[in-house]
């Protein structure tokens, strides 16, 4: 639950500063002018035009208000033929709006006058009205402003169809966008040259558009309940990615303070540099592998230079978000050599689709009611054998030129894992045949996310090269929690005794069958959990690419025989707290430079 203070007044200030404290998913400070994306509307952005460029505002107006009468004309001839001209005339009032005069008239004067874009002049006026209609007791006047925003909606989306950009995204400058929710397509789509961070409503730690903020290295905060509608487009705001904290109005003590704060990073940024060609192993001789996950082609090169050995999770959905078709076994291919080969000698663990659950399925009517618990991962790469065979295929590809893994997601069953192997030698078959190139000893890891999988751990590692514990749904699963479903986000406990437990069979059963057991789910990407990874004897840690410097550190800041003491001694630990102060206690005295 977000909490609302007010600062006092600075002098000569005319608003106080207020804060709004929420969840911090993705470190870092931005400042700069809040971009509010509403639900219902949007609040565009306001700049200022000049000259002719008046006339082309006015211009583009006329042209949206002819595309809304036209949609609503349609709606309205739809209706009357299904249901009869009675019900149609729900619409007269939104084609009312379309005709008054004195409104668009006003709107028109705001744009000559003020040389503000049109977008921004016709969302004042409309809003005035809207604000002056819910003032009135009578409840048939009330009701009317829902007809107006509808109409407001509809020419701000048909404003972006006849302008440069879609209104919601209409701001040219730098900004923090601020939204009740954003999806990863949206993360994904940001320009990222001119938005310095986000803010939402609601949101996980572990959801995907969370994992895409810290990817893209943008300092994002979530849980930040009302602050949408609390905050307008062009409030200065100052965003707090490690605090969880969003700041409107920011009094020039609070920015000499965040001023001294981004200097003290810097200098830790600094001595971390230094650790990027060190070696990954503990301080009594542990090695652990170190490598990044990654979602772009582009973070191969980010990931190289963070001094990461190779990628441990390429994350593939999202080469599939973009488009209407599914891409084609060249166009994989290519992608994949050419990551690849941009972390050589290293190489890249591909993980196959995982579309579903919060990554949207290419056809959502498959998701089913419960998308989490139906068709994804796994699931859809069986479902669908023709698309599966083309990524296998590019995967055998890219690995006849730069050096990949596969690895499988959401397996539950061995039977599942084993049919998933079945397509891939027939892929190599027929590369064989056609006299294409390819590994014929392609390492091949399976994901350990659902507890059955952990279970039968022993059983699976005798099919794969090696595992890869996606904690992310591993703790979703074990404890029964949607981990984007705020009102049980409590519940969601990495530390809880019941998922270390299967982290811990799972690297023991992987051991006992000889081969390497990682993780790469985001509990290898905090510090506070490092001790604990540490002492169950995990082989390798993958994490966002901008924590590999810092994780690196801890590792080598600590010693394996201290935190596997540690880790045996959980054994009577009964809650998620208790773990945790062992591991903070740890942390803390290790390595507290990073995380006080």
């Amino acid at each position: 639950m977000a909490d609302t203070q007010t600062a006092a007044s600075g002098s000569g200030r005319s608003r106080p500063e207020r804060r709004f404290v929420g969840l911090g998913v993705s470190p870092g400070v931005a400042r700069g002018n809040a971009f509010v994306r509403g639900e219902v509307f949007v609040e565009p952005d306001s700049y200022r035009v000049e000259g002719i460029d008046t006339d082309r505002e006015i211009d583009r107006f006329h042209e949206a208000l002819s595309a809304t009468r036209k949609q609503i004309e349609g709606l309205q001839s739809e209706v009357a033929e299904a249901a009869g001209g009675r019900d149609a005339s729900i619409f007269d009032a939104h084609l009312l709006v379309l005709e008054d005069r004195g409104v668009l008239d006003e709107v028109e004067s705001i744009v000559r006058d003020e040389r503000l874009n049109i977008e921004a002049a016709f969302y004042r006026t409309m809003g005035r009205y809207v604000e002056r209609l819910r003032g009135i007791k009578d409840p048939y006047l009330r009701e009317r402003v829902i007809d107006i925003e509808d109409v407001m909606r509809r020419v701000l989306r048909n404003l972006a169809r006849a302008g440069e950009g879609a209104a919601e995204h209409s701001a040219r400058h730098p900004h923090i966008v601020i939204a009740h929710a954003l999806t990863p397509s949206d993360t994904v789509g940001m320009d990222r040259d001119l938005v310095l961070g986000f803010g939402t409503e609601v949101g996980s730690y572990t959801s995907h558009t969370a994992i895409i903020a810290r990817s893209l290295g943008l300092p994002a905060v979530v849980g930040l309940h009302g602050f949408a509608s609390a905050v307008h487009t062009g409030e200065e705001l100052l965003l707090d990615g490690y605090n969880g904290v969003a700041i409107v109005d920011p009094s020039p003590e609070t920015l000499a303070e965040y001023a001294d704060l981004e200097k003290e990073k810097e200098e830790v940024e600094l001595r971390l540099e230094g650790l990027r060609e060190e070696e990954s192993r503990t301080a009594d001789g542990r090695p652990i592998t170190l490598s990044a996950n990654i979602e772009f082609e582009h973070e191969a090169a980010i990931t190289k230079k963070s001094g990461a050995r190779g990628i441990g999770l390429y994350r593939t959905e999202f080469f599939y978000l973009h488009g209407d078709a599914w891409p084609s076994e060249e166009q994989q291919a290519r992608n994949y050599t050419r990551v690849a080969k941009g972390v050589h000698p290293d190489g890249v663990i591909i993980r196959t689709l995982d579309l579903g659950g919060d990554k949207l399925p290419q056809d959502a009517e498959d998701a089913g009611e419960n998308p989490f618990l139906g068709y994804r991962g796994i699931r859809v790469s069986l479902g669908r054998p023709e698309v599966f065979k083309t990524q296998l295929r590019a995967i055998l590809i890219a690995s006849g030129k730069a050096k990949v893994r596969a690895m499988f997601p959401m397996v539950s069953t061995r039977a599942e894992l084993r049919r998933a192997k079945e397509l891939l030698a027939e892929c190599a078959e027929e590369l064989l045949r056609e006299g294409v190139a390819h590994d014929p000893d392609l390492e091949v890891g399976v994901m350990i996310e659902v507890p059955s999988a952990a279970i039968v751990a022993d059983q699976l590692a005798g099919e794969v090269d090696f595992f890869s514990i996606g904690t992310n749904d591993l703790i979703q699963y074990t404890m029964a929690v949607d981990r984007v479903n705020e009102k049980v986000s409590d519940l969601y406990q990495p530390l809880d005794p019941a998922v270390v437990r299967l982290i811990e069979m799972t690297v023991n059963a992987g051991h006992e069958a000889g081969i390497w057991v990682g993780v790469c789910g985001e509990m290898a990407s905090d510090l506070y959990f490092t001790p604990l990874l540490v002492g169950l004897g995990l082989d390798e840690m993958s994490v966002s690419v901008r924590r590999v410097p810092a994780v690196k550190h801890a590792v080598r800041s600590l010693s394996y025989a201290e935190c596997r003491a540690m880790a045996l001694g959980l054994g009577g630990a009964g809650s998620p707290e208790e773990i945790l102060a062992r591991c903070r206690e740890l942390a803390l005295a290790r390595y507290p430079e990073l995380i006080s």
